[in-house]
């Protein structure tokens, strides 16, 4: 395997990835491989300020709920609430406790002070209110999107009532049941009151589509905006809980699926506002399908990142990252036949690549595929590198950051 890589490696900034790409993209995806790494976040947050300064970038969006997005976002456009409150109450997976995505609200809560709304810099989630584990209630964006129409339109024109929406969805722990992931029979998704919720949810999303020129007039951009969420997040979040209570060999894929489909949604939306940069995993932000080992077996769906690729084209890049060590996970030094080895190699502690041109710089033979003993760490894969614009290389996690 060819080994002299040299010519592709630059420094980590905004400059050198941006020479990477033939075109500023409409969405900058940055993958991690692993969640939790302050350091990824860190870098993270440098290449994010440099974009926002030399290429007017105005968007950041992460792998975290849409729905508890929104209390950020209040946050650094307008100061409602405090930081504390924000990264307590803004963030879901727990990554409200990470130093550096502390960091990066204030800054942009600093950034955007005295700033006019149009030279703002916005925050989002974009996720689904969904963890591995199971989803949440579809209470909080369903009576949302009905209280928003209730509010703009005739009465009359409303499928239901808040009363009726009220006695359909019952308790908000039928639906977050701890069980219902692994069990079936313990989703509430296919019961007749969610199937009711379903059409509801499906007529006041066309509602809020066939009243879009009174709606838009009558409000903000922001405004707008955030009931179209209410309205995806409701559907999306119903549709899954449907899925989860099927019993057919393709439930997870289904889920899986299903959640990319909602990033990608989001996305597509955070698109329309300008040059943002995406932050989740390399998985999620991939071209290529994702594939994970689950209890019932491997899964393979269409990751959020081939979702936007389809439609967006060259107005989307990818830009991968890959680890050398985290030895407190038992990741050590990668074999010298991986492209992690091959990068650990160079005298650098971080660098970005050329991608396609690593690949071609393999020659013939295609670096071997790492195999992490982690399960919390995903090496990249060597066969991606073709679909991948640019690979952000970090050599070695410290022990001190608590994966």
């Amino acid at each position: 395997m060819a080994t002299d890589i040299t010519d592709t490696v630059h420094a980590v900034d905004a400059t050198a990835v941006m020479r990477l790409l033939p075109a500023r993209p409409r969405l900058l995806a940055l993958g991690e491989p692993t969640h939790g790494a302050d350091t990824l976040l860190e870098l993270r947050n440098e290449l994010f300020r440099q974009l926002v300064e030399q290429e007017g970038y105005r968007t950041i969006a992460i792998e975290s709920d849409c729905m508890t997005g929104l209390v950020v976002d209040d946050y650094v456009t307008s100061g409602t609430g405090t930081l504390d409150q924000v990264t307590e109450h803004g963030f879901s997976h727990g990554w409200g406790a990470s130093a550096a995505n502390r960091e990066l609200v204030r800054w942009i809560r600093a950034h955007n002070e005295g700033r006019p709304a149009s030279e703002q810099l916005r925050f989002a989630g974009l996720d689904g209110p969904l963890e591995i584990t199971g989803a949440a209630s579809p209470r909080q964006s369903l009576t949302a999107l009905h209280d928003r129409l209730a509010d703009r339109v005739d009465a009359n024109l409303l499928p239901c009532t808040g009363e009726t929406l009220d006695r359909l969805l019952g308790a908000d722990d039928r639906w977050t049941e701890p069980a219902a992931m692994m069990d079936p029979s313990r989703s509430v998704g296919q019961s007749a009151d969610a199937r009711e919720l379903r059409l509801l949810a499906d007529d006041l999303v066309a509602l809020l589509d066939a009243q879009t020129p009174q709606l838009i007039a009558a409000a903000s951009q922001d405004d707008w905006d955030r009931t179209c969420l209410y309205g995806r997040t409701a559907v999306g979040l119903l549709r899954y809980h449907y899925w989860m209570a099927d019993t057919s060999s393709a439930r997870m894929t289904r889920l899986c699926a299903l959640r990319d489909l909602m990033m990608a949604d989001n996305l597509l939306v955070v698109a329309a506002r300008g040059p943002a940069l995406v932050h989740a995993h390399n998985s999620r932000l991939q071209r290529e399908k994702s594939t994970m080992q689950m209890w019932e077996g491997p899964v393979e769906w269409w990751s959020a990142g081939a979702l936007v690729n389809a439609q967006l084209g060259g107005e989307y890049a990818f830009v991968a990252t890959a680890l050398g060590t985290i030895r407190h996970q038992g990741v050590d030094t990668p074999p010298p036949d991986t492209v992690e080895g091959l990068l650990y190699a160079l005298p650098e502690d971080r660098c970005v690549i050329d991608a396609p041109r690593l690949a071609t710089a393999s020659g013939d033979t295609r670096p071997a595929p790492r195999v992490s003993p982690w399960f919390g760490y995903a090496p990249l894969d060597p066969a991606h590198l073709a679909s991948t614009d640019g690979v952000v290389f970090v050599k070695d996690i410290p022990q001190s950051q608590g994966l």
